[in-house]
This record gives C-alpha cells, structure tokens and sequence, in this order.
C-alpha cells in the first residue's frame, strides 16, 4: 500500500543517511542505491550541508533521483522560537522534501518550528528518542523521561504523523506505537524512521515488527562505508530484502 500523505509513499523502506565527507561520496551513495526498489528516500545531514551548501546537495542528488529528500540539522528546532522561520525557509528553498526537528528546547519552539515548516509546505518527522547511551535521565541523561511523551503530545496536536524512534531499542518503538494508538490513530496511520541499525546493533526485523505498519530503516556506516557501488547497492538489496520480510 502507497500513501502520498507521508515522505516516503511506500509502507516499508531503507533510506541511507548521506553522512559522508564529501560530495563525491555522497553521489557515489546515491548512484549505488537509486535503482534498488527498496530505497525510499535519502537523508542529508547538517555535515555536508555545512562544507556545501543544501542546493548544490540537492541539485547533485536530483541529477540521478527522484526519491524524497530529507534534512536532518542534528538536531533542528532547539533554538529560540523566531528561527525556526528561517529554518524553514532555507530548506524550501534548497528543495528538500522534509526536515527532521529533534527538540530539546522545550515546547514553545517545538510548536513555532513546526508551524513554520508547515507554512512552508515541508514535510515533518519528530525525533521523540535518540539511539546513544545516557539521553534520558533515566539512563545518566540532561533530559527528562516525560520529554518524548510531551514532544509527541504536541507534534500530534500539531497534524505530525512522523517520528523518529532508536532503531536499536525495539521496546521503545513498540511503547511509541502503543502510546500513538492509545492517542486514536490506528496503525498505518503514522509512520516511524528509525537509525541506529546495523552498526548500532539495531535487527532490523525486530524493529520492523514492533514499529507496525509504517516504518523506514535509516541505514548510514553500513552502506557508506563500503569500498565500492557494488557493495553498496548489494548491502541496500539486502537491507531491503530483511525489511520486507519482517
């Protein structure tokens, strides 16, 4: 099933994190994995974007592919409030499909930042947990262990219906899903993205399973850090292949 009110229109999907030194690379990715049929979509983060520039990243990528393209800041909207408009605007007008907000300065800016997104017609995954030790203060963390409930009460106040969910902890994925569904959505009508997979110890089957309908798997060391297209189109095939069999 296919569902254009989501980044990604498939139910399941790898989508490689672009986290590579340089443009070259980065097309070298993009070139080795566009023809999979799993491969939903690429995300850039703030290291290329940063050496650059967002236009020139995506005009490299829209050169060999049509796949949704999604920004992650690491991490955007925890600033104040007011520049979450310009924020968005430099990610509309790179032409980026969607952007990652992964808020930590509380819920004022979480909701000025996704107001602002939305105005500009960007796509908006929530990040509601990260995959490294010590996050929550639960774990040795800064951040409270309500924070992902209330970030997740305000993004689905505010018409999000994706998130980011450690691809490394399954249990927590399935208590998002339940917390999700306990809110009225059913599955399939919200979509999980999840890194922290392969290298991180995240199986990708368990983690499918327990996200439910909707779920793309960020894959990043595990493809990028192979020698040649080869072996990176066959990993992308094969990361696939465990994703649609979970």
């Amino acid at each position: 099933m296919q569902n254009s009110n989501f980044i990604i229109s498939r139910n399941k999907s790898i989508v490689p994190a672009l986290d590579v030194p340089t443009i070259e690379k980065m097309v070298e990715v993009v070139d080795a994995t566009r023809t999979v049929p799993g491969v939903g979509g690429y995300k850039l983060g703030f290291s290329l974007a940063l050496r650059y520039g967002l236009p020139r990243l995506v005009h490299a990528i829209r050169t060999l592919s049509d796949k949704p393209i999604i920004y992650d800041h690491q991490k955007a909207a925890t600033d104040i409030p007011d520049t979450g408009r310009d924020f968005a605007l430099a990610c509309k007008e790179s032409g980026v499909d969607a952007v990652i907000l992964f808020p930590q300065a509380g819920p004022e800016t979480l909701k000025a930042w996704i107001k602002a997104a939305q105005e500009n017609n960007l796509k908006i995954i929530v990040g509601l947990e990260m995959t490294h030790p010590a996050y929550l203060q639960k774990d040795g963390g800064f951040l409270s262990d309500e924070s992902p409930r209330r970030i997740l009460d305000i993004a689905l106040q505010a018409g999000v219906r994706e998130f980011v969910v450690p691809g490394n902890k399954p249990q927590k994925i399935l208590e998002y899903r339940q917390l999700i569904e306990q809110s009225g959505l059913q599955d399939g009508e919200f979509c999980f993205h999840s890194p922290g997979l392969v290298t991180q110890g995240g199986e990708i089957s368990e983690s499918a399973k327990a996200a439910g309908a909707r779920w793309h798997a960020i894959i990043g060391r595990a493809l990028y850090s192979l020698s040649s297209k080869e072996e990176m189109r066959a990993a992308a095939e094969k990361y696939a292949a465990a994703l649609l069999q979970a």
